[in-house]
């Protein structure tokens, strides 16, 4: 019997932010299943990383470098594969793969609804392309996949939640699924520049550490890290309420659940905002998988990344997993891979990869990322070792001591990028120093 497959997905969680305390269905879930402990992007943009999960390629590959560029109409999505298997495939929340900003287009639906073509063949959708735009942390609408307009009132993650249950009610229940929930907290809500926890447990939050890679630097944390908290304990209380929707329709152990997040959050310590920096605090997300091959509380250190769920998400439903998929299977042997590879945009032109030890990343020379998603010519930016310096404090990218592993990572990134489809870059020294 194949499985039913639940993607449960926030967006800008940090991954320390899952343990007993905070997030106790979740812990629930990795008692039952695998918690992979270095889970990373491949992009720590929203839109980016969204076409990267459907795809399974890379953001370069896919033109899909900035938010506002669309998925490719002849990029395959998911629920393409999905469908052809003879799954039905419901799409709920944050979409991010249908507007097009880029000069001449001008396809804006941020507030209105998806043209059904720009969906990637979810059979039943109930959401919004940039969900921030048509909601806030309380109260919003949403679309379905014929256009109507649905309005909520209530907690955002709440109301997008029962959604999720209303389809997991009313499915089929002698076909498989695909169930992508696609959940905004704890983004930030862009209109408010504020995080948005659920008001009657922002207080319980109020004395929680700070984690100790934002204390150093300047940031936004201290005012934003109790609403932030808030806002995950309360998905954290929506997946226990799913969970328990499986199992009242007895279908629980028929049902594989994948916890994860698009990136994370550096409280505006790395760069002016929340994202966009190839630092743990961005580029570091939560994995649990429970169920299938994916069971016995195990916690799993290799570095896994985000470009692994789509083969390994096919993989789970007996789809062969296409050629041009870059990523690799998490039921089969990762312990031969050596680096992930990270490609970052919009606030830079940026490539890194992260070792078990190391992180080692690159940018061109241009002031932000919105002049082009390629360069030739990049220069060194950041090195860290983890192992003794795993709050990313000390750049070691002008270290003489750290030469000859320097040199070693360039060419680990240079095969990764080659890999990926870039032409094959120079990769100059540091220009300076970076503080932070």
């Amino acid at each position: 019997m194949r499985k039913n497959i639940v993607f449960y997905f926030s967006d800008q969680q940090r991954y320390d932010t899952v343990n007993d305390r905070l997030t106790p269905n979740l812990m629930q879930l990795a008692g039952e299943g695998v918690m992979f402990d270095n889970n990373i992007t491949c992009q720590p943009v929203c839109g980016p990383a969204r076409a990267c999960l459907q795809s399974g390629r890379y953001a370069t590959q896919l033109g899909c470098y900035w938010n506002g560029i669309p998925l490719p109409q002849d990029a395959p999505s998911l629920a393409h594969y999905f469908n052809n298997a003879g799954y039905q495939t419901a799409y709920i929340g944050k979409w991010h793969l249908a507007s097009d900003r880029l000069p001449g287009i001008g396809l804006h639906c941020e507030k209105t609804a998806i043209p059904t073509e720009k969906l990637g063949e979810y059979q039943y959708f109930r959401g919004a392309d940039v969900l921030e735009f048509t909601s806030h942390g309380y109260d919003g609408y949403i679309f379905d996949e014929k256009g109507n307009r649905h309005d909520f009132t209530g907690y955002r993650a709440d109301c997008i939640n029962d959604y999720a249950l209303e389809y997991l009610d009313n499915c089929d229940k002698d076909k498989p699924f695909f169930l992508f929930v696609s959940q905004l907290e704890p983004h930030h809500q862009n209109d408010h520049h504020c995080y948005e926890g659920y008001k009657p447990t922002v207080d319980d939050y109020r004395d929680y550490p700070i984690p100790d890679d934002l204390t150093f630097l300047k940031g936004d944390y201290e005012k934003s890290y109790p609403d932030y908290l808030s806002a995950i304990n309360r998905l954290d209380y929506n997946v226990g309420r799913l969970v328990d929707k499986l199992k009242e329709l007895g279908i629980y152990d028929d049902t594989v659940i994948i916890y994860t997040s698009d990136h994370g959050s550096h409280f505006k310590t790395r760069n002016p905002e929340y994202k966009r920096s190839c630092h743990e605090a961005a580029v570091h997300t939560p994995l649990i998988i429970r169920g299938g091959e994916f069971t016995g509380g195990r916690r799993e250190q290799k570095i896994t990344s985000l470009i692994d769920l789509p083969p390994t998400l096919l993989s789970m439903a007996g789809i062969d997993i296409p050629d041009d998929y870059m990523g690799m299977d998490l039921a089969g042997d990762i312990s031969q891979r050596e680096a992930v590879f990270i490609q970052i945009s919009e606030a830079s032109n940026s490539r890194a990869i992260r070792t078990d030890r190391y992180k080692y990343s690159v940018r061109d020379a241009a002031p932000v990322g919105y002049i082009h998603g390629k360069a030739n010519v990049y220069f060194e930016d950041y090195l860290y070792d983890l192992e003794k310096d795993p709050i990313e404090k000390h750049n070691l990218i002008k270290d003489p001591a750290y030469t000859e592993i320097r040199q070693h990572l360039k060419s680990v990134l240079i095969a990764e990028m080659t890999k990926a489809g870039e032409k094959k870059p120079i990769i100059l020294p540091a220009v300076k120093v970076r503080k932070k």
